[in-house]
């Protein structure tokens, strides 16, 4: 574990990951295999014949369904015959045999200025420092690997992480790669998925709308629609994460970003039973309600609008067939404000030395909405991702 000493007495003096990203000074120690043998011992003797997943966890006490104040229902209930595999702790268990390294045993940060501003033990798992620069090449790995046929195209909608992460693994692999993403798109994140050589598609006014473009694209085209939160293997690849975590360290609490769900689906399965007594609570922005909505109420409900700084969570029409997996991995679904997440952002900057992008800050975000909740706990989060767009950057910078 990384102990993060930006504004301790004595810093220490070591090497450095990435001068830009890194204005603290930390010790280094790295999560090696040999803790994953031992974490994934204690999930598999809870296996029955390698299916258990979430569902078949111990049962959770979820608060009654809100009544959703914005948004519509749809007349699609969460369970339909398109139901995706479920995610599975086996698979989990496997899957970083055919995940690049460069993607995993992330450093996980601490800081004892951040854990007395949090009141809470913080331990912050930070998938910054790859690549693509977040948790997306995990799952996207593990998709190219095993779920794809050889020189099979692809095509998918992305704020941006995603698309990296899947340009990357599939066209290393031969696989072509055309990308939807809105016309607001961050820059940076459109940039960056040209230069790995996905084929990008500017279309509609936010990524629901680039992913009906994508959807039509690929039918008309007769190439894959590959739909981030729905192949069991992008969660799949985030599950390893939570291994690594819980591998290394005691865990009271784990709060996880909820966009399309993927993370939450790969998180929630590994933390169900390797710390089975551990809370799981997602986090949504406040601007873009729609997956809490959903969850909450058994059933899709749209927005009409996701207006929020956290991009890569910015969901309006959440994936019906994943919705009732989702809830069995997580006790708990809150909503927090753009500026308790710039706030949050602010803080991980200035104690762990990282720039975090804003749906990268959502977890403690939540932290400070309600302190109470978390106070004296260990408490894990994921600094998911970070590309910032450049007005962004510059803000915080700023700040």
């Amino acid at each position: 574990m990384r102990r993060c000493t930006a504004d301790a007495d004595k810093p220490m003096s070591v090497p450095i990951i990435s001068a830009e990203r890194r204005a603290s000074r930390c010790t280094i120690a790295r999560i090696r295999r040999s803790n994953l043998s031992s974490s994934a011992g204690i999930g598999r003797k809870h296996l029955v014949d390698g299916e258990k997943t979430c569902f078949a966890g111990e049962q959770r006490h979820f608060a009654a369904p809100r009544k959703p104040s914005i948004g519509r229902r749809l007349p699609r209930h969460c369970e339909t015959s398109s139901m995706p595999t479920l995610t599975r702790l086996d698979r989990i268990l496997a899957a970083s045999r055919q995940i690049d390294p460069v993607f995993l045993d992330s450093p996980m940060l601490t800081n004892d200025a951040l854990d007395a501003a949090l009141r809470c033990r913080l331990i912050a798992k930070d998938e910054t420092a790859n690549p693509i620069g977040s948790f997306k090449g995990r799952g996207t790995e593990l998709f190219a690997a095993l779920a794809l046929q050889p020189g099979e195209s692809v095509v998918c909608a992305s704020a941006g992480n995603f698309g990296q992460g899947l340009a990357r693994a599939a066209i290393r692999r031969g696989h072509a790669c055309t990308v939807f993403a809105a016309e607001t798109a961050n820059p940076v994140k459109v940039a960056a998925m040209r230069r790995l050589g996905a084929d990008i598609r500017l279309a509609g006014s936010d990524f629901d709308a680039a992913k009906d473009a994508a959807r039509r694209h690929a039918a008309a085209s007769g190439r894959r629609f590959v739909e981030d939160g729905l192949e069991a293997e992008f969660a799949e690849g985030a599950g390893t994460l939570a291994l690594e975590l819980a591998g290394s360290t005691a865990i009271d609490v784990t709060v996880v970003q909820l966009g399309n769900g993927a993370l939450l689906a790969g998180v929630g399965t590994a933390i169900r039973h390797v710390a089975p007594h551990a809370e799981i609570i997602a986090v949504v922005a406040a601007g873009a309600p729609a997956m809490k909505l959903s969850i909450d109420a058994g059933q899709v409900i749209e927005t009409d609008h996701a207006d929020t700084i956290a991009d890569g969570i910015a969901v309006r029409v959440p994936i019906a067939a994943t919705l009732a997996h989702l809830r069995a991995c997580c006790d708990d679904v809150v909503a927090v404000s753009d500026a308790r997440i710039f706030e949050a952002m602010r803080l991980i900057h200035h104690h762990l030395g990282v720039a975090v992008e804003p749906s990268g800050a959502v977890g403690v975000a939540a932290l400070l909405d309600d302190p109470e909740r978390f106070a004296g706990r260990r408490v894990a989060t994921i600094l998911c991702g970070g590309n910032l767009s450049p007005v962004m950057r510059e803000r915080l910078l700023a700040a």
